[in-house]
């Protein structure tokens, strides 16, 4: 069975690294790659796939067009407007988004204090599911801080489909603050500056979504504050569980695989 990550650019995707361990670890001979697909090539894609492709994990630019070309969807794809998983299903293609469990997960994983507001740096797809995990860990409040406000419509629309009804604003990121016990960054770190870094200081929290390079500024900074930091490897790694378990219905060896995602990333800061 194959499975991949798609995505532009997806040469630097973890996923094979994880989803590969985890095959080896359950004993399954299972192939996972990693596919450069651009924005509006996902129909294409999938018409030409065989009937050995199971399972696709799907990354930037594509999550929301995923959940549009999906022929079913999961309550929480369509909650947060996106999806970062299609299972195949007889000769459909079922969407999800694992990125919403996986984030709250990664957050406990970490921290077990209260969470009544949280601030989010960015205003993506994974915006909007980090939105929503915020929400349910408890938070009643979530502010996006923006580097154009005008394209955060539908992150503030899936936000508010929570069902706790939270408050969400948008600010600009350039003078917007910071509210809540948790911040989360979805913005690259080559666009992290140091105004950006220090907008963190008065969280407890501080959930950086990127993994690749790491430490970013804005995690290594929050580790020098003594912050508890919530890495991108966390997120994706409970994410990946999840999507590993949905593509071959067995239960994903999570230890085997972040110890091969943490090696990985290990290896690459030594080059």
């Amino acid at each position: 069975m194959r499975c991949s990550v798609l995505g532009d650019p997806v040469a630097h995707s973890l996923s094979p690294v994880l989803h590969g361990a985890g095959y080896a670890a359950v004993g399954l001979d299972w192939w996972y790659g990693a596919v450069r697909v651009p924005a509006g090539e996902m129909p294409a894609f999938l018409a030409s796939l065989g009937e050995d492709w199971r399972g696709l994990s799907v990354t930037a630019p594509l999550k929301r067009e995923a959940l549009a070309i999906a022929d079913a969807a999961s309550d929480r794809a369509l909650l947060a407007g996106a999806a970062n998983t299609l299972v195949r299903v007889g000769e459909e293609w079922h969407a999800d988004n694992t990125d919403l469990p996986g984030a709250v997960a990664a957050v406990r994983e970490r921290y077990d204090g209260a969470v009544t507001a949280g601030t989010i740096v960015g205003a993506g797809a994974t915006a909007a599911s980090t939105g929503l995990a915020l929400c349910e860990l408890g938070a009643t409040r979530v502010r996006l801080l923006a580097r154009d406000p005008s394209r955060a419509e539908e992150t503030v629309e899936a936000v508010r489909r929570h069902p706790s009804g939270p408050e969400v604003e948008v600010r600009p990121l350039t003078t917007g603050d910071v509210v809540g016990e948790v911040v989360v960054s979805t913005i690259p770190a080559d666009a992290q500056t140091a105004a950006t870094v220090e907008l963190s200081a008065s969280a407890a929290v501080v959930f950086e979504v990127v993994y690749d390079p790491w430490p970013t500024p804005l995690a290594r900074r929050a580790a020098e504050r003594g912050q508890v930091v919530v890495g991108g490897l966390d997120l994706l790694v409970h994410q990946a569980a999840l999507q590993f378990t949905a593509f071959t219905g067995v239960p994903a060896p999570l230890a085997a695989m972040r110890q091969a995602g943490e090696d990985e990333l290990r290896a690459r800061s030594e080059q």
